[in-house]
C-alpha cells in the first residue's frame, strides 16, 4: 500500500475483496444536529445561509461569532465528540452486514488529534472499521489504499469536494453523496453528473450490491 505523507496507514489491512471507505461526520455519525445542541449549550446558535459554519454562528441577539471563536468551538465539540454524536439511522447495520463480503475503512476529515477521542466514540457503536484522520484531499488518500486491485471500490460522503477528489484519482469508483436532510445541508453544492445522490444508508446498501455485482461479484476473501 502506498503511503501518504504524514498520514499512517499501517493498520489497514485489506483482503482480496472489495473495498468501501466512508467519510464519518454526517455520513456515519451524526454531525450538524449534535453540533447544533452544542451550540446551544455553548451560548451560541447556528443560523444556516450557506453550506459553512464560519459566518453562520451567531449569539442568540444576533451578533456574529469571529472567526477565532467559531474554530474554537469546532475544535471543543470534537474534543468532547464522545458526549455528542450516535450514528446515522442504519448506519450500524448496513456497515456491518456489508463488512461480510467488503473491507470498510472509515476516513474522517478532522484533525488528527482528535482521533482517539473518534476511535473510542465508533467503539462504543462497534463500528470497529480502521479509521484514518486527516484533512488532506482524500483522492489520493483513497488511491493509495485501493491501489491497482482488481476488485470494486466504493467511496461515500457528503461534501462534493471529496467525491470529487475522488473522481479524479481513482478510476470506476462507485461515489455516493450521502447526506442527512437539514437547514445547512439545502445550501450543499450539487455533485457532478454520474455521482449518485443517496438519502441513506438503505439507498446506498442498493447501489453498493448494484455496483458489487455489476464489477463482477464480491471479491475473493
Amino acid at each position: 500500500m502506498a503511503e501518504i505523507e504524514h498520514l499512517d496507514t499501517s493498520h489497514v489491512r485489506l483482503a482480496d475483496r472489495p473495498l468501501i471507505v466512508c467519510d464519518v461526520d454526517d455520513v456515519v455519525l451524526q454531525f450538524i444536529v449534535p453540533f447544533e445542541r452544542f451550540l446551544e449549550s455553548e451560548g451560541y446558535r447556528l443560523v444556516p445561509r450557506s453550506f459553512k459554519l464560519h459566518g453562520n454562528i451567531e449569539t442568540p441577539d444576533g451578533t456574529a461569532a469571529d472567526e477565532g471563536t467559531v474554530s474554537r468551538l469546532i475544535e471543543t465539540f470534537f474534543e468532547r465528540q464522545e458526549e455528542w454524536q450516535a450514528p446515522l439511522l442504519l448506519a450500524e447495520e448496513t456497515l456491518a452486514r456489508l463488512s461480510g463480503t467488503a473491507d470498510i475503512v472509515l476516513l474522517t476529515a478532522m484533525p488528527p488529534v482528535y482521533r482517539d477521542q473518534r476511535r473510542r466514540l465508533l467503539d462504543r457503536f462497534e463500528l470497529h472499521y480502521p479509521l484514518l484522520a486527516s484533512l488532506q484531499p482524500k483522492g489520493p488518500i483513497v488511491k493509495a489504499l485501493h491501489g491497482t486491485r482488481d476488485v470494486p471500490v466504493v467511496f461515500i460522503d457528503d461534501m462534493v469536494r471529496n467525491l470529487h477528489s475522488v473522481h479524479d484519482h481513482v478510476e470506476d469508483c462507485l461515489l455516493l453523496h450521502l447526506m442527512p436532510e437539514s437547514d445547512v445541508h439545502r445550501f450543499a453544492p450539487s455533485a457532478m453528473e454520474g455521482i449518485a445522490r443517496v438519502k441513506g444508508w438503505e439507498e446506498a446498501s442498493v447501489h453498493i450490491g448494484e455496483h458489487f455485482g455489476a464489477s463482477g461479484g464480491s471479491g475473493r476473501g
